[in-house]
């Protein structure tokens, strides 16, 4: 292991923001990255993976470790499925593009989320009718305080919308090194109905599709709505979907008939983020190198020097804007990190 001094993380930030890292470490192994966490010299550490949910805001003065940790392999097999442990650091595309080819379902859905697999629970990612709860078996974690590696049950992680419990009380204690999916062999249980996956078959020519097909579609879908990072900084979904309760709901349904909804429950409504944002007027517009995507009024991107800091001005901008006219509150999706 080697400490990097000064080290620029525009690399490792799907944002392309130029923020620096006052220290930077990389580490392979679950050994190493327990040897960086008891570095005493370095009492502030910040944990690094994919670097595709974040918006960094100001440079970073902890140390900064590169969770790098790669492999998969398969722990056992129950009837129809498989028990599938993935490292932290392994790519969360190409992990989908493996499970493919081996004819694993479970993932197809999941297709060209950025970031590596071991952010994946903290969020609990999801896409196109699918969030990672539903193939998640369980995952291992080492404690930041001790060092000690501790196992996570599905009941343990605590899934919402967007959420685990990484995300709430055991935020920061955590560091995941692995994930354990349970991948189903045979008579995969394919997810359609959402959004244009369906039509997006139909253009493709197929009627009886397998989970490769999904996944394509699904490829196809996001490509035609979303910008490659590595072409266009940008942390996909910048901001929730918001979800409010059946009264709101009719107040916002009355106020705006033409409304995009979804019911996720008797009591509860989903509301497009992306389509308020966009009749507010945001959709493709661009404040010096900070914007919103012209396909997408969700995601908000770097045209190229772009600050972290002029990138969250606009979020704020258009919080206030969707807030003044819908009466509704939407949260970021993304990590803000800085001051």
């Amino acid at each position: 292991m080697k400490i990097q001094e000064n080290i620029s993380l525009r690399p490792y930030n799907t944002f392309g923001i130029d923020a620096s890292a006052r220290y930077f470490i990389s580490v392979n192994t679950v050994q190493e990255l327990q040897q960086a966490l008891a570095l005493e010299e370095y009492p502030e550490k910040f944990i690094l993976g994919g670097g595709s949910n974040m918006l960094l805001v100001s440079d970073i003065k902890a140390l900064v470790v590169h969770v790098n940790l790669k492999g998969i392999s398969e722990i056992e097999r129950e009837g129809d499925h498989l028990l599938l442990k993935v490292m932290a650091g392994e790519n969360w595309h190409q992990l989908v593009l493996w499970t493919m080819q081996q004819d694993l379902g479970g993932l197809e859905n999941l297709s060209l989320i950025p970031g590596n697999t071991g952010t994946a629970p903290i969020q609990n990612i999801g896409a196109y009718g699918v969030e990672l709860k539903d193939v998640f078996h369980s995952c291992e974690a080492v404690e930041v305080a001790t060092g000690k590696l501790h196992s996570f049950t599905k009941e343990e992680c605590e899934f919402g919308y967007r959420e685990s419990i990484f995300k709430n009380k055991a935020r920061g204690k955590f560091v995941i090194t692995a994930v354990t999916f349970r991948l189903s062999l045979q008579d995969h249980d394919l997810n359609t109905s959402y959004g244009a996956i369906e039509a997006e078959l139909e253009a493709m020519g197929i009627s009886d599709p397998g989970i490769q097909d999904v996944s394509r579609a699904v490829i196809a879908i996001r490509r035609k709505k979303l910008p490659d990072p590595a072409e266009l900084g940008n942390s996909g979904s910048f901001f929730k979907n918001p979800v409010i309760d059946g009264d709101a709901f009719r107040i916002f349904q009355q106020k705006n008939p033409e409304a995009p909804f979804y019911k996720v429950s008797e009591t509860a409504y989903k509301i497009p983020a992306g389509w308020m944002i966009e009749q507010c007027g945001f959709k493709g517009k661009r404040f010096g190198d900070a914007g919103v995507h012209k396909h997408q009024a969700l995601v908000l991107v770097n045209h190229g020097d772009a600050t972290g800091k002029e990138i969250l001005e606009l979020a704020h901008r258009i919080q206030e804007a969707v807030a003044e006219r819908f009466g509704i509150t939407i949260q970021p999706e993304v990590n803000i990190i800085g001051n």
